[in-house]
């Protein structure tokens, strides 16, 4: 009986009380996923976003900056939930990269609706407090998604963006005017898609050259099969983030 107390005390348990479950809370156990599975869950975001973020700008002047913002966030929202209740590392890297592609239109569209929700002499304020909002943010993510992966499971990290989105999907709908640009603006789609092109193959040759290594015998670097790709969306007027051209 002495022992058994002691081990209690050491524990932090007590005589009828039993702690939680939790599930994994590592990805590589969880799903379970590779090294290079885990890059691409990482890099799958960044690289749709990195890809979208100058047409999604562009797509909110012509068909309505309320309208796709509307859509962008109920798309991450949507995203957040396949996240989370991912079932396998391939589930979850497809549904990072939604999680991207809606982030890349919510980003713009919030700033190009500044003009529109605010006179002159409040610009400078709005525009303030919205690039504090983003400084705050970037280090409040990872302490506030560590501190739910030492409670809970890893996808609650995901589950905290669905109350967010709600307010901001009834914020916008209120409150938010619909606008669009004067001008008709033309998408570069054969940039855009190239530039897409370009950044996924050299994404995808880091990762495999990490994963693999160099001089192993077998093959061609990895990286080398982005050369091809991302050569053409460097030049010309696609920019290497598929920047799309205008024209009035």
């Amino acid at each position: 009986m002495g022992a058994r107390r002691a081990l209690r005390q050491r524990t932090g348990d007590r005589p009828g009380h039993h702690r939680p479950q939790r599930g994994p809370t590592s990805l590589a156990t969880a799903l379970p996923a590779s090294t290079s599975d885990l890059q691409w869950v990482a890099n799958s975001y960044n690289l749709v976003f990195a890809a979208m973020l100058l047409p999604a700008g562009l797509l909110g002047d012509r068909l309505g900056r309320k309208r796709l913002l509307l859509v962008a966030l109920a798309l991450f929202g949507v995203a957040s939930l396949a996240c989370a209740y991912a079932s396998s590392a391939e589930w979850l890297i497809g549904a990072r990269a939604l999680l991207g592609l809606g982030a890349a239109f919510v980003v713009p569209l919030c700033m190009s609706v500044l003009p529109v929700l605010f006179t002159p002499q409040e610009r400078g304020q709005a525009i303030g407090l919205w690039v504090t909002a983003n400084a705050v943010g970037l280090p409040l993510g990872p302490i506030v998604g560590g501190w739910l992966l030492d409670h809970y499971w890893w996808g609650s990290v995901f589950l905290i963006n669905i109350p967010v989105i709600a307010i901001a999907l009834i914020a916008v709908l209120l409150l938010m005017p619909e606008s669009r640009s004067s001008q008709r603006l033309r998408l570069d789609l054969v940039g855009i898609l190239v530039s897409c092109a370009g950044l996924a193959c050299l994404t995808w040759g880091v990762i495999e050259l990490g994963d693999r290594g160099v001089g192993n015998g077998t093959r061609s670097p990895p990286w080398a099969s982005a050369s091809p790709c991302s050569a053409p969306s460097s030049s010309g007027n696609a920019g290497s983030a598929g920047a799309p051209t205008s024209v009035p």
